[in-house]
This record gives structure tokens, C-alpha cells and sequence, in this order.
């Protein structure tokens, strides 16, 4: 079929209900919650933003040339995924306002989903995107 680029967000966290963790380290599992490391602590990540491959590289394409942005973008390409965290969240969110002066009407609908989801994030410093290059 093709090749896409695949934004999943972070929905929910939930506890590996064969890690039986005892009743007495459940401040642990609260902790490892709270600070993002997983003791038995699975992400449910969910589909937010599907883009085929070559209008993904179009789209971030619009960002400005040799921006971090553009550069944290294109770790898809290089690497085949990237995470986008609290971090980010300024950066992306600045770069791709910007870039929808020059975007088409499908990059500035993509765009606009992602400064939604970055808002997300911004509210919820838990959440984060993993984007990655997926092939048919």
C-alpha cells in the first residue's frame, strides 16, 4: 500500500495487573506514576493523526529550514520515530503557527490537530506523542 506517519497520544496509564504488586508498595506504582518511569505500568497510546509519507515530508517541509523544529521533525525520516513531550511543546507549537501562512488547507488542518494535542500536553505534562514512520 504505502508508507504513513502515525502521531499517537498518550490516553491513560494503567497498572500490569500481572505485576501484583503488594498492597503496601502501592505508593510506589503512584510514584513511578507521577515521575514517568514504569514499574508495571503500561501506556495505552491511541491514534491521533495519520499522514501519508510524502505529505508528511511536504508538510514539515513548511517549517523553517534548519529550525530546532524542523530539525525535531525530521528525527521521523532519520530515525523512524520520534517522541514529542513537554519539552517540545513551545518549539513545535510557535514553528507550526507560523508555518500555516504557508501551508496548504490539509497541513494547516494537520497542523492545527497537532497545536491541539501539543495543548494537551501543555496541560497535562504526562501526556506525550510518539511519532513514527510506519510502512505497509
Amino acid at each position: 500500500m504505502g508508507e504513513s506517519v502515525v502521531f499517537s497520544q498518550l490516553r491513560r496509564k494503567f497498572v500490569d495487573e500481572n505485576d501484583n504488586a503488594p498492597q503496601q508498595a502501592q505508593q510506589v506504582v503512584y510514584y513511578s506514576l507521577a515521575i514517568g518511569h514504569h514499574l508495571g505500568v503500561i501506556d495505552c497510546l491511541e491514534t491521533a493523526l495519520t499522514c501519508p509519507w510524502e505529505d508528511y515530508l511536504a508538510w514539515i517541509a513548511t517549517l523553517e529550514t534548519g529550525s530546532e523544529a524542523r530539525r525535531k521533525m525530521e528525527g521521523v525520516p532519520r530515525y523512524g520515530e520520534i517522541v514529542i513531550e513537554s519539552s517540545h511543546v513551545m518549539l513545535l507549537a510557535k514553528a507550526f503557527d507560523q508555518a500555516q501562512a504557508r501551508q496548504n488547507a490539509q497541513q494547516q488542518a494537520w497542523s492545527k490537530a497537532l497545536l491541539s494535542m501539543l495543548h494537551d500536553i501543555h496541560l497535562e505534562s504526562a501526556i506525550y506523542l510518539m511519532v513514527r514512520r510506519l510502512r505497509d
